[in-house]
């Protein structure tokens, strides 16, 4: 039996402690200052260890884009800590560009430049924040731009630039918005200025809507490096083709207020639109020239001024009004709102935007502050409890209903989503004659105990009358076809993919002709089982693409008729394929050449590319494969170019181009420093759980393991994680779990396994998993069996608080924002969303499948607080005030039921954090305090001040308790030692 003895006083004399605010860097330097353990580790593997101060200089890799010659790659090396680098390099030859805090680079249509923002370096912003400067003083961002091609090319700055925009299919041209107005200088320099005189009362004039402040745009020639500039700009973009920049303009005195257009060959402007107002939601069409903004310049000498929606072609013409209130088309008494996105239909023959009630006019309130009442008012007939209403509730007051302006038909409007069928989903990038509406009005209460329903329907975008395709579908608002043609959804009663055709409304069952499964094999949860993939579609919509766990099956939408594309190779060799998206534009799988598949072993978790094609039996051909997880590859547009990257948990997935997946350029080198370290190896292991099944995990070595040595394990879980055997993790401090490589470079085993559950019992479920997988470990002889430790968070937290009420296997726990009592939990609330919490037990994670009434017992049973009597295992928790997901009285239930029996608890709460850490210096002390508290425990290290001794509120902020006091001291049988 474990127990320590905590002292009640602590008063911290003669100790030397970390102030709060000083670095947190690693305490030991030599193999003596480290446990016996670690010291082992550096021994065997002649490396160094990983240790905190490792954290920055671990780069992680993001922001590729691959120019449409595939000749150009760009990407960034972004660190822990410190500031980034972009590297702009081809990718047929050795030409590297290295910038400095560069930013994600937009690459020119034609190749030919790359442009970027550069951000202020990290150590100067920092001082500038301990300056405590002015924000409109802060350090600026500026403007990168790199000519390509050219080896010696340097990179034109251009300084306090906050946006940029390039066209997006051709033009030699950027635009970007200065931090000011070219006149800004000007203003404030007379002191004696006179202000304005005040209105003799607050009925002599109205007070209008603020209209927003403008700053100077610069068009530029990237070939010529010629600029023209406008003042008081708001907002801006190119047509596709870059022959024309609009932007919206708000001048001081409203004099200059309107939307003009520039030809970019000779900067020449035109105004669209001219008059006092507030301009907004500048857009421009995916192809031609055609330009749409709103405005309330017509009504803005109203009281109440009202939006209108114009439209214009930028080569030609001034802005023409589409729709405002009384457009016939618009309900009654309905607007244009400023709240609501426009975006043209793909050739720009159709404007969607919101429209919405006239708001209603303020009400004259003279009531004093002491007077005012501020309630909520909880109803049970309410359709979203209170909760969820308060989160909603910005949303709601903005919440706008989508119409559409036919630009060919003479302008005319028609109203598509109502308050009846608020949600819109078009098709074929608006093109499409229908969309998909949906509802889940009828069935809102539901959402707090069952799941999400939805009525589902078809909607003529030419009429706007709808047809309903299906009722009280669960889980699903059904989904577009990319050419807009039919409108699939998830039947989780039949277990199939149902189909509508959006111009008939004939519903076809595309699963009923697969002779397998098509619903996810392993889902155990207590609701209708999922879909084990989405429906992907052909070109023009000809066909669908269904999967059932391994293969792919191509399915007629008109009758159902099936075959297998990959001619049921997959279920043959364990393989699941998927469609490997290598075009990020591309939204249906081609009919008529062939396409890539990513392919993943289900037992190896070996992965790879192959081939395949809709016409034809042939199958699936291999491209490459192996022991390695493949990310999807990045295709150039213009030619047969990829970007690829793999990984293993050794390997990082550096990028490397290829043409033909057989030879590889490696194009990037995240971290070197990673052979200087001690690292490890990780590995499928098999176990039988308690329930007689086969079960998989992954075990993580140490390098250079010894099966004849026994080492301290960390044992990490959260539901399934096997299928990541080879995923790469850098070290890094994380929100909320433990750090894999760091704890494997330092000589512990980690242990992963993979946890199927049985409906009403997830706590046992995890017992029947866990513990057998560890005991087989055991008895495999390299695992010291009084040195196990356990680490989870949110569920995993509550799987360890539940599992140390029934066994000792563990010599410490860390229980991470854990559920204690079920029977509280499930009257709670998850306060990100305002969701009641009772669906979760009812449903879906915590696999209850009852109520609190028809299955009290299990709410008991499986709550580890009624059990904490049982515990003998010390437990460390981490639960944060701010906690949106997982309410933190739950943790405070669990600590003070520990602590009133005296068993050794600790609990963390990072003030103002939520359900997982989000600022770098929480995450920093988190992994260092984990790091002491399971190498005390598990490795006899010396315990740090704040576990042994603690930190009172009169010395919080000032010290940290970090402080290593003495080595551990042995526990003795009776309880009476530590």
């Amino acid at each position: 039996m474990r127990s320590l003895r905590i002292p009640l006083i602590s008063t911290f004399a003669g100790l030397t402690i970390l102030v709060a605010g000083a670095p947190i860097v690693a305490q030991a330097a030599t193999t003596q200052d480290y446990p016996a353990g670690i010291a082992r580790q550096m021994e065997v593997s002649g490396k160094r260890v990983l240790d905190h101060d490792a954290y920055p200089i671990w780069r992680g890799l993001q922001s590729r884009s691959l120019s449409a010659d595939g000749n150009w790659l760009t990407f960034r090396y972004v660190p822990g800590d410190g500031d980034a680098e972009l590297i702009v390099r081809r990718t047929d030859r050795d030409e590297v560009h290295s910038i400095a805090r560069g930013g994600a680079a937009t690459l020119t249509p034609d190749g030919a430049y790359a442009v970027f923002e550069i951000v202020p370096g990290y150590a100067e912003v920092r001082q500038a924040e301990r300056d405590e400067t002015p924000r409109k003083d802060m350090p600026k961002d500026s403007l990168g731009i790199l000519r390509l091609g050219d080896p010696v090319s340097s990179v034109v700055r251009i300084p306090e630039v906050t946006s940029f925009r390039v066209p997006a299919d051709a033009g030699a041209f950027v635009a970007y918005m200065l931090d000011g107005n070219s006149d800004d200088d000007d203003e404030g320099d007379d002191e004696e200025a006179e202000e304005e005189p005040a209105a003799e009362s607050e009925d002599d004039e109205v007070e209008k809507p603020e209209r927003e402040d403008g700053h100077t745009l610069v068009l530029r020639s990237l070939a010529f490096g010629q600029e023209w500039r406008f003042d008081d700009v708001t907002e801006y973009g190119f047509t596709p083709a870059g022959t024309h920049l609009a932007f919206l303009r708000s001048t001081e005195d409203g004099a200059g207020d309107g939307a003009f257009v520039v030809a970019t060959g000779n900067g020449s402007v035109r105004p669209l639109h001219e008059g006092m107002g507030r301009y907004s939601e500048l857009t421009t069409a995916e192809e031609g020239t055609n330009i749409a903004f709103m405005t309330d310049s017509p009504d803005w000498d109203s009281e109440t001024p009202e939006f209108t929606l114009m439209a214009a072609h930028a080569s030609a013409g001034s802005a023409r009004a589409i729709a405002t209130t009384g457009t016939p088309g618009m309900a009654v008494d309905w607007v244009v709102s400023q709240h609501g996105n426009l975006s043209f239909s793909r050739t720009g023959r159709r404007i969607f935007f919101g429209t919405a009630p006239a708001p209603r006019p303020e009400v004259n309130d003279t009531l004093l502050d002491g007077d005012r009442v501020e309630v909520d008012i909880w109803n049970w007939k309410d359709d979203y409890i209170m909760p969820m209403q308060l989160v909603q509730r910005d949303r709601e007051l903005e919440r706008t209903w989508t119409a559409v302006a036919h630009l060919d038909g003479g302008d005319r409007v028609v109203q598509l989503a109502t308050p009846e069928m608020p949600d819109m989903q078009l098709g074929d990038d608006g093109e499409s004659d229908f969309a998909r509406g949906s509802s889940n009005l009828p069935y809102r209460q539901l959402v707090s105990w069952d799941g999400t329903y939805n009525d589902i329907y078809a909607v003529d975008v030419r009429s706007g009358q709808p047809r309903m395709v299906a009722e009280a579908v669960r889980g699903s608002s059904g989904t577009m076809s990319p050419a807009g043609r039919y409108i699939s959804w998830w039947d989780e009663e039949q277990t199939a993919w149902m189909t509508a055709s959006a111009s008939t409304g004939t519903v076809t069952n595309l699963s009923a002709r697969i002779p397998h499964p098509v619903y996810d094999e392993l889902d155990d949860h207590p609701q209708g089982l999922p879909p084990e993939s989405g429906v992907l579609w052909t070109e023009g919509d000809a066909e669908a693409l269904v999967a059932d766990q391994y293969d792919l099956w191509v399915v007629d939408p008109a009758n159902g008729n099936a075959r297998s594309l990959t001619e049921g190779v997959g279920r043959r060799q364990g393989i699941r394929f998927r469609w490997a998206r290598v075009d990020p534009e591309m939204n249906a799988v081609p009919r008529n050449e062939p396409f890539h598949l990513a392919a993943f072993h289900l037992t190896t978790k070996a992965s790879g590319i192959y081939t395949d094609q809709v016409q034809g039996t042939r199958e699936p051909q291999r491209v490459v494969y192996g022991d390695r997880a493949w990310q999807t590859p990045l295709k150039a547009a213009d030619a047969d170019r990829y970007v690829v990257a793999w990984s293993t948990f050794q390997d990082y997935p550096d990028y490397q181009v290829t043409e033909d997946f057989q030879t590889f350029d490696r194009m990037s080198d995240a971290n070197p420093q990673q052979s200087e370290y001690s690292w490890g190896s990780a590995e499928i292991y098999e176990w039988t759980s308690a329930e007689g099944e086969k079960l998989q995990g992954i075990l993580y070595k140490p390098e250079n393991f010894d099966p004849t040595h026994e080492y301290p394990m960390m044992v990490y879980f959260y539901e399934r994680m096997s299928d990541a055997l080879h995923g790469h993790r850098t070290p890094s401090p994380g929100g909320s779990s433990i750090d894999f490589p760091f704890y494997v470079s330092r000589g512990y085993l980690l242990f992963v396994p993979d946890i199927p559950y049985k409906i009403g019992w997830p706590g046992e479920s995890a017992m029947n998993a866990i513990v057998p997988g560890i005991t087989s470990l055991i008895d495999d002889g390299f695992v010291d069996r009084e040195n196990v430790g356990v680490q989870g968070h949110s569920w995993g937290g509550y799987q360890i608080a539940y599992m140390v009420t029934r066994t000792s296997i563990f010599a410490a726990a860390e229980a991470g924002a854990p559920v204690a009592n079920m029977t509280s939990a499930y009257g709670g609330i998850r306060w990100g969303t305002g969701m009641s919490r009772a669906f979760q037990y009812e449903r879906t994670q915590s696999r209850i499948g009852g109520t609190l009434w028809d299955a009290q017992n299990r709410y008991l049973e499986n709550s580890p607080l009624f059990q904490a009597d049982k515990i003998e295992t010390p437990v460390l928790m981490m639960h944060n005030d701010e906690d949106t997901a997982v309410p933190w009285y739950q943790g405070i239930e669990m600590f003070s039921a520990m602590r009133r029996l005296q068993k050794p608890v600790w609990l963390l709460n990072y003030n103002g954090e939520a359900h997982g850490l989000g600022q770098r210096q929480n995450r920093k002390d988190w992994a260092i305090r984990m790091q002491q508290f399971f190498d005390h425990y598990l490795m006899d290290a010396a315990a740090p001040v704040w576990l042994e001794e603690g930190v009172p509120a009169t010395l919080k902020g000032v010290i940290t308790g970090l402080q290593l006091i003495a080595p551990r001291r042995p526990i003795s049988q009776d309880g009476a030692g530590g």
